[in-house]
Protein backbone atom coordinates (compact mmCIF):
# COMPACT_ATOMS: atom_id res chain seq x y z
CA UNK A 1 0.00 0.00 0.00
CA UNK A 2 1.77 3.40 -0.98
CA UNK A 3 0.80 6.67 0.31
CA UNK A 4 -2.07 8.06 -1.65
CA UNK A 5 -4.06 4.51 -0.93
CA UNK A 6 -3.15 4.90 3.29
CA UNK A 7 -4.44 8.63 3.10
CA UNK A 8 -7.96 7.30 1.31
CA UNK A 9 -8.42 4.78 4.40
CA UNK A 10 -7.69 7.07 7.60
CA UNK A 11 -8.37 9.91 8.32
CA UNK A 12 -8.30 12.28 11.33
CA UNK A 13 -11.30 13.81 12.94
CA UNK A 14 -10.41 16.90 15.80
CA UNK A 15 -12.57 19.03 16.75
CA UNK A 16 -15.57 18.20 14.31
CA UNK A 17 -13.55 18.78 11.25
CA UNK A 18 -11.54 16.05 9.17
CA UNK A 19 -8.15 16.22 7.65
CA UNK A 20 -5.60 13.13 5.90
CA UNK A 21 -3.51 12.04 7.87
CA UNK A 22 0.21 13.08 6.96
CA UNK A 23 2.34 10.96 4.95
CA UNK A 24 3.82 8.32 5.95
CA UNK A 25 7.15 10.07 5.36
CA UNK A 26 6.65 12.64 7.74
CA UNK A 27 6.76 9.78 10.78
CA UNK A 28 10.13 8.96 9.96
CA UNK A 29 9.42 5.42 11.02
CA UNK A 30 11.54 2.48 10.40
CA UNK A 31 9.59 0.27 9.88
CA UNK A 32 6.30 -0.01 7.57
CA UNK A 33 3.33 1.96 9.46
CA UNK A 34 0.35 0.01 7.72
CA UNK A 35 0.34 -3.75 8.23
CA UNK A 36 -1.87 -7.08 7.63
CA UNK A 37 -2.42 -8.69 10.68
CA UNK A 38 -5.11 -11.56 11.98
CA UNK A 39 -6.76 -11.61 15.19
CA UNK A 40 -8.08 -14.45 16.90
CA UNK A 41 -10.76 -14.81 15.10
CA UNK A 42 -9.39 -15.22 11.56
CA UNK A 43 -10.44 -11.68 10.81
CA UNK A 44 -8.21 -9.74 8.30
CA UNK A 45 -7.50 -5.93 10.09
CA UNK A 46 -5.16 -3.28 8.83
CA UNK A 47 -2.88 -1.77 11.22
CA UNK A 48 -1.87 1.88 11.75
CA UNK A 49 1.21 2.23 14.05
CA UNK A 50 2.24 6.04 14.96
CA UNK A 51 4.71 6.70 16.78
CA UNK A 52 5.10 10.13 18.80
CA UNK A 53 8.52 11.31 19.33
CA UNK A 54 9.92 13.15 22.33
CA UNK A 55 11.37 16.12 20.31
CA UNK A 56 8.06 18.66 19.95
CA UNK A 57 9.62 18.82 16.03
CA UNK A 58 8.35 15.03 15.29
CA UNK A 59 4.90 15.08 17.40
CA UNK A 60 2.09 14.62 16.04
CA UNK A 61 -0.41 14.79 18.54
CA UNK A 62 -4.31 14.76 17.84
CA UNK A 63 -7.07 15.47 19.98
CA UNK A 64 -9.29 12.06 18.60
CA UNK A 65 -8.00 9.13 16.47
CA UNK A 66 -10.52 7.33 14.43
CA UNK A 67 -9.72 4.42 11.85
CA UNK A 68 -12.27 4.30 9.31
CA UNK A 69 -12.76 2.14 6.37
CA UNK A 70 -13.00 3.57 2.26
CA UNK A 71 -14.84 2.07 -0.32
CA UNK A 72 -11.49 2.25 -2.45
CA UNK A 73 -9.89 0.02 -0.09
CA UNK A 74 -9.30 -3.29 -1.46
CA UNK A 75 -8.04 -6.40 0.61
CA UNK A 76 -5.33 -8.49 -1.33
CA UNK A 77 -7.04 -11.97 0.77
CA UNK A 78 -9.81 -13.41 0.78
CA UNK A 79 -11.19 -13.59 4.33
CA UNK A 80 -12.45 -17.33 5.42
CA UNK A 81 -16.21 -17.51 5.76
CA UNK A 82 -16.37 -18.47 9.65
CA UNK A 83 -18.88 -20.60 11.07
CA UNK A 84 -21.47 -18.39 13.17
CA UNK A 85 -23.18 -19.50 16.58
CA UNK A 86 -26.63 -20.88 16.24
CA UNK A 87 -29.66 -19.69 18.48
CA UNK A 88 -29.61 -21.48 20.94
CA UNK A 89 -26.00 -22.06 20.93
CA UNK A 90 -24.97 -25.79 19.66
CA UNK A 91 -21.56 -25.43 18.08
CA UNK A 92 -18.75 -26.17 19.86
CA UNK A 93 -16.02 -23.22 20.37
CA UNK A 94 -13.32 -25.27 19.16
CA UNK A 95 -15.40 -25.06 15.52
CA UNK A 96 -16.15 -21.40 15.88
CA UNK A 97 -12.27 -20.67 16.66
CA UNK A 98 -10.16 -23.20 14.12
CA UNK A 99 -7.08 -21.55 14.79
CA UNK A 100 -7.13 -22.76 18.49
CA UNK A 101 -6.69 -19.40 19.41
CA UNK A 102 -9.34 -18.12 21.58
CA UNK A 103 -10.32 -14.38 22.66
CA UNK A 104 -8.64 -12.34 25.01
CA UNK A 105 -10.41 -11.02 27.65
CA UNK A 106 -9.60 -7.69 29.40
CA UNK A 107 -5.85 -7.02 30.11
CA UNK A 108 -4.94 -5.51 33.15
CA UNK A 109 -1.05 -4.10 32.48
CA UNK A 110 1.88 -4.04 35.73
CA UNK A 111 2.15 -0.17 37.11
CA UNK A 112 5.00 1.28 39.55
CA UNK A 113 7.12 -1.31 41.74
CA UNK A 114 5.79 -4.26 39.43
CA UNK A 115 6.24 -2.80 35.73
CA UNK A 116 9.91 -4.80 34.91
CA UNK A 117 7.73 -7.82 35.05
CA UNK A 118 6.67 -6.11 31.96
CA UNK A 119 10.06 -5.04 30.29
CA UNK A 120 11.77 -8.01 31.22
CA UNK A 121 12.71 -10.13 28.36
CA UNK A 122 13.03 -13.04 30.77
CA UNK A 123 9.77 -12.84 32.36
CA UNK A 124 7.73 -12.43 28.88
CA UNK A 125 9.28 -15.93 27.89
CA UNK A 126 7.77 -17.38 31.06
CA UNK A 127 4.97 -16.06 29.83
CA UNK A 128 4.97 -17.29 26.67
CA UNK A 129 5.50 -21.25 27.96
CA UNK A 130 2.20 -20.95 29.75
CA UNK A 131 0.27 -20.13 26.68
CA UNK A 132 -1.15 -23.77 26.53
CA UNK A 133 -2.42 -22.77 30.18
CA UNK A 134 -3.93 -19.25 29.09
CA UNK A 135 -5.29 -20.63 25.85
CA UNK A 136 -7.24 -23.69 27.59
CA UNK A 137 -8.58 -20.66 30.08
CA UNK A 138 -9.47 -18.36 27.77
CA UNK A 139 -11.30 -21.33 25.67
CA UNK A 140 -13.28 -22.08 28.82
CA UNK A 141 -13.99 -18.36 29.35
CA UNK A 142 -15.57 -18.20 25.68
CA UNK A 143 -18.21 -20.78 26.27
CA UNK A 144 -19.41 -19.01 29.59
CA UNK A 145 -19.58 -15.89 27.86
CA UNK A 146 -21.78 -17.17 25.19
CA UNK A 147 -23.74 -19.29 27.53
CA UNK A 148 -23.92 -16.84 29.70
CA UNK A 149 -25.54 -14.49 26.99
CA UNK A 150 -28.07 -16.92 25.51
CA UNK A 151 -29.57 -17.52 29.38
CA UNK A 152 -29.44 -14.19 29.69
CA UNK A 153 -31.79 -14.00 27.10
CA UNK A 154 -34.06 -16.79 27.98
CA UNK A 155 -34.61 -16.42 31.85
CA UNK A 156 -38.36 -15.27 32.44
CA UNK A 157 -40.61 -15.91 35.87
CA UNK A 158 -42.34 -18.89 35.67
CA UNK A 159 -39.43 -21.08 34.71
CA UNK A 160 -38.49 -24.39 36.96
CA UNK A 161 -35.10 -23.85 38.64
CA UNK A 162 -34.27 -27.48 37.35
CA UNK A 163 -35.03 -26.84 33.49
CA UNK A 164 -33.71 -23.46 33.68
CA UNK A 165 -30.01 -25.53 35.29
CA UNK A 166 -30.50 -28.63 33.00
CA UNK A 167 -30.50 -26.09 29.80
CA UNK A 168 -27.69 -24.29 30.97
CA UNK A 169 -25.39 -26.86 31.80
CA UNK A 170 -26.37 -28.94 27.98
CA UNK A 171 -24.93 -26.12 26.51
CA UNK A 172 -22.23 -25.85 28.94
CA UNK A 173 -21.38 -29.49 27.70
CA UNK A 174 -22.01 -29.04 23.97
CA UNK A 175 -19.98 -25.52 23.31
CA UNK A 176 -16.89 -26.66 25.55
CA UNK A 177 -17.03 -30.58 24.00
CA UNK A 178 -17.62 -32.05 27.16
CA UNK A 179 -15.07 -35.33 27.28
CA UNK A 180 -14.51 -36.78 30.47
CA UNK A 181 -12.55 -34.66 32.64
CA UNK A 182 -10.43 -32.78 29.71
CA UNK A 183 -13.25 -30.32 29.77
CA UNK A 184 -16.96 -30.00 30.82
CA UNK A 185 -19.40 -28.11 33.59
CA UNK A 186 -17.05 -27.19 36.37
CA UNK A 187 -19.47 -27.46 39.17
CA UNK A 188 -23.22 -27.49 39.52
CA UNK A 189 -25.52 -24.59 38.57
CA UNK A 190 -26.13 -22.42 41.83
CA UNK A 191 -29.41 -20.36 41.31
CA UNK A 192 -29.97 -19.44 44.79
CA UNK A 193 -33.19 -17.28 45.75
CA UNK A 194 -33.76 -14.56 47.99
CA UNK A 195 -32.42 -15.35 51.33
CA UNK A 196 -30.20 -17.91 50.40
CA UNK A 197 -27.24 -16.63 49.35
CA UNK A 198 -24.71 -19.42 47.86
CA UNK A 199 -24.49 -23.26 46.99
CA UNK A 200 -28.11 -24.33 46.06
CA UNK A 201 -28.91 -26.42 42.77
CA UNK A 202 -31.96 -28.26 42.34
CA UNK A 203 -31.85 -31.82 43.34
CA UNK A 204 -34.26 -34.73 40.75
CA UNK A 205 -38.08 -34.08 41.57
CA UNK A 206 -37.48 -30.10 42.84
CA UNK A 207 -40.58 -28.35 41.57
CA UNK A 208 -39.11 -24.73 42.55
CA UNK A 209 -40.64 -22.15 40.12
CA UNK A 210 -38.81 -18.45 39.79
CA UNK A 211 -40.92 -15.57 40.42
CA UNK A 212 -41.15 -11.87 39.27
CA UNK A 213 -40.33 -10.84 43.01
CA UNK A 214 -36.98 -13.37 43.41
CA UNK A 215 -33.38 -12.76 43.40
CA UNK A 216 -31.50 -15.18 42.00
CA UNK A 217 -27.58 -15.59 42.22
CA UNK A 218 -27.12 -17.38 39.16
CA UNK A 219 -23.27 -19.17 39.34
CA UNK A 220 -21.63 -21.68 37.00
CA UNK A 221 -18.28 -23.15 36.29
CA UNK A 222 -16.78 -24.41 32.99
CA UNK A 223 -13.39 -25.80 32.68
CA UNK A 224 -10.68 -27.39 30.08
CA UNK A 225 -8.06 -29.55 31.19
CA UNK A 226 -8.89 -29.07 34.71
CA UNK A 227 -8.72 -24.76 34.65
CA UNK A 228 -11.81 -23.26 35.77
CA UNK A 229 -13.66 -20.37 34.89
CA UNK A 230 -16.36 -19.14 37.70
CA UNK A 231 -18.42 -16.48 37.09
CA UNK A 232 -21.90 -15.33 38.34
CA UNK A 233 -24.34 -13.27 37.98
CA UNK A 234 -27.41 -11.66 39.47
CA UNK A 235 -30.88 -12.09 38.56
CA UNK A 236 -33.92 -9.86 39.56
CA UNK A 237 -37.04 -9.11 37.40
CA UNK A 238 -38.73 -6.35 39.51
CA UNK A 239 -36.38 -2.94 39.26
CA UNK A 240 -36.89 -2.52 43.06
CA UNK A 241 -33.81 -4.44 43.59
CA UNK A 242 -31.70 -2.89 40.75
CA UNK A 243 -29.51 -0.26 43.97
CA UNK A 244 -28.82 -4.08 45.50
CA UNK A 245 -27.51 -5.28 42.21
CA UNK A 246 -26.00 -2.79 41.15
CA UNK A 247 -24.13 -2.86 44.34
CA UNK A 248 -22.51 -5.79 44.23
CA UNK A 249 -21.95 -5.39 40.07
CA UNK A 250 -19.82 -2.23 41.13
CA UNK A 251 -17.64 -4.19 44.17
CA UNK A 252 -17.05 -6.87 41.91
CA UNK A 253 -15.46 -4.68 39.07
CA UNK A 254 -13.62 -2.55 41.97
CA UNK A 255 -12.15 -6.26 43.43
CA UNK A 256 -11.22 -6.85 40.02
CA UNK A 257 -9.70 -3.62 38.40
CA UNK A 258 -6.86 -1.50 38.32
CA UNK A 259 -6.41 2.01 37.22
CA UNK A 260 -3.34 2.46 35.90
CA UNK A 261 -1.62 5.39 36.13
CA UNK A 262 0.12 5.67 32.66
CA UNK A 263 2.57 8.95 33.00
CA UNK A 264 4.88 7.25 36.14
CA UNK A 265 5.81 4.15 34.83
CA UNK A 266 6.56 5.65 31.50
CA UNK A 267 8.70 8.18 32.93
CA UNK A 268 10.93 5.49 34.45
CA UNK A 269 11.17 4.07 31.61
CA UNK A 270 12.59 7.49 29.36
CA UNK A 271 14.65 7.52 32.43
CA UNK A 272 16.16 4.35 32.15
CA UNK A 273 15.91 3.84 27.90
CA UNK A 274 17.43 7.01 27.04
CA UNK A 275 15.07 9.73 24.56
CA UNK A 276 12.94 7.00 22.60
CA UNK A 277 10.98 4.58 24.95
CA UNK A 278 8.77 2.11 22.64
CA UNK A 279 5.99 0.65 25.21
CA UNK A 280 4.02 -1.52 22.54
CA UNK A 281 1.20 -2.50 24.86
CA UNK A 282 0.48 0.74 26.30
CA UNK A 283 -2.81 1.18 24.06
CA UNK A 284 -2.97 -1.98 22.55
CA UNK A 285 -6.81 -2.32 21.90
CA UNK A 286 -7.98 -5.74 22.94
CA UNK A 287 -11.64 -5.09 23.60
CA UNK A 288 -13.78 -6.50 21.34
CA UNK A 289 -16.06 -4.39 21.04
CA UNK A 290 -15.32 -0.17 22.18
CA UNK A 291 -11.89 0.74 24.38
CA UNK A 292 -11.32 4.04 25.43
CA UNK A 293 -8.06 4.96 26.92
CA UNK A 294 -6.86 7.88 28.84
CA UNK A 295 -3.88 9.76 28.50
CA UNK A 296 -2.55 13.07 29.96
CA UNK A 297 -0.52 15.89 28.98
CA UNK A 298 2.89 13.82 29.44
CA UNK A 299 2.28 11.85 26.52
CA UNK A 300 4.27 14.53 24.85
CA UNK A 301 7.44 13.45 26.08
CA UNK A 302 7.41 10.47 25.20
CA UNK A 303 8.52 7.83 22.25
CA UNK A 304 4.93 5.90 21.56
CA UNK A 305 3.18 2.93 19.82
CA UNK A 306 -0.72 3.28 18.84
CA UNK A 307 -2.51 0.04 17.39
CA UNK A 308 -5.69 0.56 16.33
CA UNK A 309 -8.32 -1.52 15.05
CA UNK A 310 -11.48 -0.44 12.52
CA UNK A 311 -14.12 1.16 14.55
CA UNK A 312 -12.53 1.44 17.62
CA UNK A 313 -11.68 4.94 19.34
CA UNK A 314 -8.29 5.92 21.11
CA UNK A 315 -8.82 9.23 23.17
CA UNK A 316 -7.04 11.28 25.77
CA UNK A 317 -9.16 14.36 26.36
CA UNK A 318 -11.00 12.88 28.78
CA UNK A 319 -8.86 13.25 32.54
CA UNK A 320 -9.43 10.84 35.40
CA UNK A 321 -7.84 11.36 38.76
CA UNK A 322 -4.89 9.02 39.51
CA UNK A 323 -6.27 5.62 40.58
CA UNK A 324 -4.75 2.80 42.29
CA UNK A 325 -3.60 -0.77 42.31
CA UNK A 326 -6.49 -3.20 43.92
CA UNK A 327 -5.77 -6.58 42.21
CA UNK A 328 -2.56 -7.83 41.24
CA UNK A 329 0.57 -9.73 41.77
CA UNK A 330 1.90 -8.83 45.46
CA UNK A 331 -1.76 -7.18 46.81
CA UNK A 332 -2.92 -7.89 50.23
CA UNK A 333 -6.14 -9.94 50.07
CA UNK A 334 -7.34 -8.17 52.88
CA UNK A 335 -6.64 -4.40 50.98
CA UNK A 336 -8.95 -5.83 48.15
CA UNK A 337 -11.58 -6.61 50.36
CA UNK A 338 -11.83 -3.02 51.96
CA UNK A 339 -12.01 -1.42 48.72
CA UNK A 340 -14.54 -4.14 47.83
CA UNK A 341 -16.77 -3.23 51.54
CA UNK A 342 -16.31 0.70 50.97
CA UNK A 343 -17.95 0.33 47.47
CA UNK A 344 -20.67 -2.15 48.70
CA UNK A 345 -21.52 -0.61 51.52
CA UNK A 346 -22.19 2.89 50.00
CA UNK A 347 -25.63 2.02 48.53
CA UNK A 348 -29.01 2.02 49.60
CA UNK A 349 -32.05 -0.16 48.77
CA UNK A 350 -35.73 0.47 49.70
CA UNK A 351 -38.09 -2.82 50.16
CA UNK A 352 -41.46 -2.40 50.15
CA UNK A 353 -41.25 1.21 51.29
CA UNK A 354 -38.63 0.44 53.88
CA UNK A 355 -35.15 1.38 53.29
CA UNK A 356 -32.00 -0.96 54.33
CA UNK A 357 -28.24 -0.20 53.96
CA UNK A 358 -26.31 -2.39 51.78
CA UNK A 359 -23.97 -4.78 53.75
CA UNK A 360 -21.51 -6.99 52.32
CA UNK A 361 -21.69 -10.62 53.92
CA UNK A 362 -18.64 -11.07 56.22
CA UNK A 363 -18.06 -14.92 56.06
CA UNK A 364 -19.30 -15.51 52.51
CA UNK A 365 -15.43 -14.83 50.14
CA UNK A 366 -13.64 -14.73 46.70
CA UNK A 367 -11.22 -17.45 46.46
CA UNK A 368 -8.02 -19.05 44.76
CA UNK A 369 -8.45 -21.28 41.82
CA UNK A 370 -6.50 -24.03 40.91
CA UNK A 371 -6.48 -27.10 38.17
CA UNK A 372 -9.33 -29.59 39.47
CA UNK A 373 -9.81 -27.06 42.52
CA UNK A 374 -12.48 -24.85 42.95
CA UNK A 375 -10.90 -23.83 46.08
CA UNK A 376 -7.43 -23.62 45.93
CA UNK A 377 -6.55 -22.32 49.25
CA UNK A 378 -6.82 -18.68 49.58
CA UNK A 379 -9.40 -16.62 50.33
CA UNK A 380 -10.60 -13.13 49.05
CA UNK A 381 -12.74 -11.35 51.61
CA UNK A 382 -15.66 -8.60 50.67
CA UNK A 383 -14.82 -6.93 53.95
CA UNK A 384 -12.05 -4.98 55.61
CA UNK A 385 -9.44 -6.70 58.16
CA UNK A 386 -8.44 -10.12 57.89
CA UNK A 387 -5.03 -11.41 56.72
CA UNK A 388 -2.25 -10.05 55.13
CA UNK A 389 -2.07 -12.73 52.62
CA UNK A 390 -0.48 -11.73 49.05
CA UNK A 391 -2.01 -12.24 45.64
CA UNK A 392 1.35 -14.27 44.08
CA UNK A 393 2.95 -15.13 40.34
CA UNK A 394 0.73 -17.63 38.66
CA UNK A 395 -2.72 -17.78 40.49
CA UNK A 396 -6.00 -17.55 39.65
CA UNK A 397 -8.94 -15.87 41.81
CA UNK A 398 -12.83 -15.87 41.61
CA UNK A 399 -13.52 -12.43 42.95
CA UNK A 400 -16.96 -12.82 44.27
CA UNK A 401 -18.92 -10.07 46.22
CA UNK A 402 -22.36 -10.88 47.99
CA UNK A 403 -24.43 -7.80 49.29
CA UNK A 404 -27.20 -8.41 51.76
CA UNK A 405 -30.09 -5.93 53.22
CA UNK A 406 -29.74 -8.15 56.76
CA UNK A 407 -27.22 -8.70 58.95
CA UNK A 408 -24.32 -9.85 56.76
CA UNK A 409 -23.57 -12.98 57.52
CA UNK A 410 -24.26 -16.58 56.29
CA UNK A 411 -25.24 -19.93 58.05
CA UNK A 412 -24.81 -23.20 56.60
CA UNK A 413 -28.53 -24.40 56.38
CA UNK A 414 -31.49 -26.93 55.11
CA UNK A 415 -30.47 -29.68 52.40
CA UNK A 416 -27.09 -30.08 50.73
CA UNK A 417 -27.21 -30.46 46.83
CA UNK A 418 -23.50 -29.78 46.00
CA UNK A 419 -20.77 -32.43 46.82
CA UNK A 420 -16.69 -32.46 46.34
CA UNK A 421 -13.77 -35.11 46.37
CA UNK A 422 -11.78 -33.38 49.37
CA UNK A 423 -8.75 -32.91 47.22
CA UNK A 424 -6.11 -33.92 50.11
CA UNK A 425 -7.68 -37.30 50.93
CA UNK A 426 -5.31 -40.15 50.75
CA UNK A 427 -6.45 -43.96 50.83
CA UNK A 428 -9.20 -44.52 52.75
CA UNK A 429 -10.37 -47.74 52.90
CA UNK A 430 -14.37 -48.57 52.78
CA UNK A 431 -16.26 -51.59 53.86
CA UNK A 432 -19.28 -51.02 51.68
CA UNK A 433 -19.02 -52.39 48.11
CA UNK A 434 -21.56 -49.67 47.16
CA UNK A 435 -19.76 -46.67 48.50
CA UNK A 436 -16.24 -48.29 46.41
CA UNK A 437 -18.53 -48.48 43.46
CA UNK A 438 -19.75 -44.73 43.91
CA UNK A 439 -16.20 -43.93 44.47
CA UNK A 440 -14.84 -45.25 41.50
CA UNK A 441 -17.90 -43.41 39.53
CA UNK A 442 -16.74 -40.28 41.14
CA UNK A 443 -13.22 -40.77 40.05
CA UNK A 444 -13.87 -41.30 36.57
CA UNK A 445 -16.21 -38.41 36.04
CA UNK A 446 -15.19 -35.64 38.51
CA UNK A 447 -12.61 -36.50 40.36
CA UNK A 448 -11.91 -33.74 42.84
CA UNK A 449 -14.42 -31.09 40.57
CA UNK A 450 -17.75 -30.46 42.70
CA UNK A 451 -20.89 -31.94 41.44
CA UNK A 452 -24.74 -32.99 43.13
CA UNK A 453 -26.65 -35.60 42.90
CA UNK A 454 -28.68 -34.85 39.18
CA UNK A 455 -25.42 -35.71 37.92
CA UNK A 456 -25.14 -38.67 39.01
CA UNK A 457 -28.53 -39.55 38.16
CA UNK A 458 -27.50 -38.08 34.50
CA UNK A 459 -24.74 -40.99 34.60
CA UNK A 460 -27.67 -43.83 35.68
CA UNK A 461 -26.10 -44.26 39.51
CA UNK A 462 -29.38 -44.92 41.66
CA UNK A 463 -29.91 -45.79 45.25
CA UNK A 464 -26.65 -44.34 45.95
CA UNK A 465 -27.55 -41.70 49.05
CA UNK A 466 -26.83 -44.35 51.58
CA UNK A 467 -23.27 -44.98 50.10
CA UNK A 468 -22.83 -40.95 49.37
CA UNK A 469 -23.36 -40.77 53.24
CA UNK A 470 -20.85 -43.33 53.83
CA UNK A 471 -17.92 -41.56 51.55
CA UNK A 472 -19.29 -38.29 53.16
CA UNK A 473 -18.97 -39.43 56.60
CA UNK A 474 -15.37 -41.48 55.62
CA UNK A 475 -13.93 -38.01 54.79
CA UNK A 476 -13.65 -38.80 51.69
CA UNK A 477 -16.52 -36.36 49.84
CA UNK A 478 -17.53 -32.94 51.66
CA UNK A 479 -20.20 -31.64 51.74
CA UNK A 480 -21.17 -28.43 50.40
CA UNK A 481 -24.06 -26.49 52.18
CA UNK A 482 -26.44 -24.17 51.51
CA UNK A 483 -25.55 -20.80 52.66
CA UNK A 484 -28.55 -18.69 54.16
CA UNK A 485 -28.55 -15.13 55.16
CA UNK A 486 -30.85 -13.29 57.71
CA UNK A 487 -31.32 -10.57 55.11
CA UNK A 488 -34.90 -10.00 53.17
CA UNK A 489 -32.67 -10.19 49.87
CA UNK A 490 -29.31 -10.65 48.67
CA UNK A 491 -27.15 -10.82 45.46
Amino acid sequence: MDNGELNSVLSVEENGTSKIVEKVNSLALDEPSVMLTSDCNGFLWWTLRLRVFRSKEQLIFYQTLKLVSSASFTMHRKKKELPEQTDPPSLPIVELFPSGEFPEGEIQQYKDDNLWRTTSEEKRELERLEKPIYNSVRRAAEVHRQVRKYVKGILKPGMLMIDLCETLENTVRKLVSENGLEAGVAFPTGCSLNWVAAHWTPNSGDKTVLQYDDVMKLDFGTHVDGHIVDCAFTVAFNPMFDPLLEASREATNTGIKITIDWCTPIADCIQRDGDRVVWDILLRVEVHDWAVDKLRALMERLYIVLIIRFGLWARHDQMEPLGTQESGIDVRLCDVGAAIQEVMESYEVEINGKVFQVKSIRNLNGHSIGPYQIHAGKSVPIVKGGEQTKMEEGEFFAIETFASTGKGFVREDLECSHYMKNFDVGHIPLRLPRAKQLLATINKNFSTLAFCRRYLDRLGETKYLMALKNLCDAGIVQLQPWNATGGLEDS
